[in-house]
């Protein structure tokens, strides 16, 4: 009897994890980052807001690889898009003195209609004219944010109300980690249903997948609509967070960024580039704090691990993961990761 409970029990949690879009393991690491604050020195201030920076790459670096890695369309003008949501959040905020907890949501909006419309207008073309089209449309934006001063203040800085009326960086943290976990769940749902098997198609053999009966434009503009949607939430959040935008935020450095993540983590994995975010983050602020004579030197390292990634590791970190179903001690990790046997 106990033994027949127990097996209903975890079923039960099997598939309450399966809806979650999360394995033990998964759920496990979750865990262990919302506990993060309470142990030392992740704690302290500085600590708590590299975390939430963090935590911020991560979930873009989701939304980022759900066009990169399933379409096979990089988009270069990602941190312009977000960077959109972030000042339409931030203008409503100050100009009309919108809530920011609305305000995200229209900047998400915001972007989707941008991303839609680059969309429509590029994701015809193919290979890298695409991803050119799509860098095009962030430096547009970018030198907008910067020329708009009479709107945007420019490289003055736009002073923007925070989210909530707190200085600690803790509460932010946890609103991110939820973000994050919305992001991926969001993600990952759509690439479990028709329209995800749509996408992976297109990406590995866009002729084939057409032949097949798959209109790859129309998919491809849903796929970018909703990756720069995301991008135009989170954009939102960092508006309110920082409490002070730039034109820099939409530079393509910061795109790269989110790339090198992504990459390193595991190109078409989704949650690759969020659990390589941190432990990787957190060493790249340490040299770049270190290093402060030296700008641009968290750049040149990224580059040189993402060629060392490509030649050794092209499936990223996440390759190494999938090795350890094949070590002694396989059953105990395929559960871990609720590996099914076909």
């Amino acid at each position: 009897m106990k033994s027949g409970v127990s097996k209903h029990e975890m079923g039960l949690l099997s598939r309450l994890l399966d809806g979650l879009c999360l394995t033990p393991l998964g759920a496990l690491l979750l865990i262990v980052l919302a506990l993060l604050p309470l142990i030392p020195p992740f704690g302290e201030e500085y600590m708590m807001r590299w975390l939430t920076l963090i935590a911020l790459t991560a979930a873009s670096s989701i939304a980022f690889d759900l066009t990169a890695g399933f379409i096979n369309i990089v988009n270069f003008g990602f941190a312009a898009i977000l960077g959109l949501g972030s000042y339409t959040s931030a203008l409503l905020a100050v100009k009309l003195g919108l809530t920011p907890w609305v305000g995200i949501f229209v900047g998400a909006v915001a972007a989707g209609i941008l991303g839609f419309l680059t969309g429509v207008l590029t994701l015809r073309l193919r290979g890298i004219f695409a991803a050119v089209m799509a860098w095009f449309v962030g430096l547009a934006l970018m030198g907008l944010a910067i020329k708009m001063v009479w709107l945007t203040r420019g490289p003055l800085g736009l002073r923007v109300p925070r989210l909530i009326q707190s200085e600690a960086n803790q509460p932010y943290y946890y609103i991110m980690l939820i973000m994050l976990f919305v992001t991926y769940v969001i993600c990952r749902w759509t690439t479990r249903t028709k329209m995800g098997l749509a996408f992976k198609a297109i990406g590995q053999n866009m002729e084939a997948a057409r032949t097949s009966g798959v209109n790859p434009t129309y998919y491809r503009v849903v796929n970018f609509t909703l990756s720069c949607t995301i991008a135009g939430w989170l954009g939102g959040f960092y508006a309110h967070y920082m409490g002070i935008l730039t034109p820099d935020l939409m530079h393509t450095s910061k795109t790269v960024e989110v790339l090198a993540v992504a990459y390193i983590g595991g190109r078409g994995t989704l949650w690759g580039g969020a659990f390589i975010a941190f432990p990787f983050l957190v060493a790249m602020e340490l040299i770049r704090s270190g290093a402060s004579n030296m700008p641009g030197i968290n750049l040149v390292i990224y580059g040189l691990i993402l060629i060392l990634v490509m030649i050794y590791l092209p499936g990223g970190a996440a390759s190494l993961y999938y090795r350890f179903l094949y070590r002694p001690w396989g059953k105990f990790w395929k559960f871990m990761i609720g590996y099914k046997e076909n």
